[in-house]
């Protein structure tokens, strides 16, 4: 039983076409219909259209990334009822479509985050990159949060000084437009007041307060999926703890467990992101797998590389911080446990995440930031490759 090998598509304005997605040797695809405003109902035919697209290029809707979770859902604020009821309804028309995996988020605001998009390696290739001391410079004196100074040290508020000072007009650019204008994958983009106002919206809403958010909106649509047979997965907070004052709840073992404690069917489940939880040295990938192990519906398979600072990019995807052969044995393992107990889901879905800009994808006039074609094809073939050498091993 091998893993299912998927791809991120968005769509048939992505610079990677489902031509150069078969040529990379994967099969499904990882999508979200991104023209249909959040809290709007994906319908039957918007849904059968984009899977038509798909199957005619000779590969298959795995998962959904993301049916996303409309901010007023999270705040449980205005009419969150009715978005609540039109996020069911597109679950039902997923599941008249046959695609029954759902991946999704409940980050505030931000969805992942990076401060620059191009950090040079020393191959010559761009990874992503995390910087805190530049998330700090953005907080401080570019957004100029209220209330900001709180959360951090005074050498840090000292420091943020200096290099604010120091930052070129177009490094002040960068780190704006890469918080503000969202990532690949990102549902919303800002202006600096549209995101001020966003913020407001939030507070009073701790940890605890958003958390018993999450738990409520699981309470009414997992008994759907049961109904239904979706697997929904839940995406840990990247980066994994608070950004600009917002609260993080999905970035560890017992944030996890308490959900699962709280909503108990298997449809309640987890995407294992290998990337987003290594961040955090003190989340052992290895234990989290096998706690939740039968409640992992998607894989995404990337390696951060981490410093003292706070600070991380993303590294090729057998490097960095994250053991990849100890987690993918983990998954053949899991998978055939799942063959043995005749589980329709034996075969988890994985996608080579974050691939380095290299090659000709350095040139081209157009690239998604960590969804290039070149470097995530490197990822799948050595991800392939290390499953295959597993699965003969063991």
């Amino acid at each position: 039983m091998k893993m299912t090998q998927t791809w991120r598509w968005y769509g048939p304005n992505d610079p990677v076409s489902l031509l150069d997605v078969r040529q990379a040797g994967a099969t499904g695809i990882v999508n979200a219909l991104h023209h249909i405003p959040n809290g709007d109902i994906w319908s039957v035919e918007e849904i059968q259209k984009r899977k038509n697209e798909i199957e005619k290029a000779g590969l298959t809707w795995d998962v959904v990334e993301s049916l996303p979770v409309h901010e007023k859902i999270k705040t449980r604020t205005e009419d969150f009822e009715q978005i609540i009821q039109n996020y069911k309804q597109s679950m039902k028309n997923l599941a008249a479509c046959s695609v029954y995996v759902i991946c999704y988020n409940f980050m505030p605001i931000l969805d992942w985050t990076r401060t620059r998009l191009d950090m040079p390696l020393k191959d010559g290739s761009l990874a992503l990159e995390y910087n805190a001391s530049e998330l700090r410079v953005f907080d401080l004196h570019i957004l100029q949060r209220e209330g900001a100074q709180q959360d951090y040290t005074p050498q840090e508020i000292e420091q943020a000084k200096k290099q604010f000072k120091d930052l070129e007009t177009s490094d002040i650019q960068r780190i704006s437009d890469n918080m503000l204008k969202g990532l690949p994958g990102s549902e919303e983009g800002y202006s600096m007041e549209e995101f001020k106002t966003m913020l407001d919206t939030y507070k009073g809403i701790d940890a605890d307060q958003l958390r018993s958010h999450l738990v409520k909106f699981l309470e009414e649509i997992i008994p759907l999926a049961e109904e239904l047979g979706i697997r929904m997965c839940i995406h840990p907070d990247d980066p994994p703890f608070s950004l600009l004052g917002l609260p993080r709840i999905m970035s560890t073992r017992s944030d996890y467990q308490y959900i699962f404690e709280k909503v108990t069917p298997l449809s309640n489940g987890i995407t294992f992101c290998t990337g987003s939880l290594g961040v955090r040295a003190d989340n052992d990938l290895a234990a989290i797998f096998d706690a939740f192990a039968d409640r992992i519906h998607f894989l995404h398979l990337r390696s951060t590389k981490r410093d003292a600072q706070g600070n991380f990019f993303e590294a090729d995807h057998l490097t960095g911080d994250v053991d990849m052969f100890e987690i993918i044995t983990r998954v053949v393992r899991e998978q055939r446990r799942r063959v043995d107990e005749n589980r329709q889901d034996a075969s988890i879905p994985m996608r080579p995440d974050h691939g380095h800009q290299m090659l000709d994808d350095l040139v081209k006039p157009k690239i998604n930031p960590g969804y290039s074609a070149i470097g995530r094809l490197r990822g799948l073939a050595e991800l392939r490759g290390l499953e295959w050498g597993i699965n003969k091993m063991i």
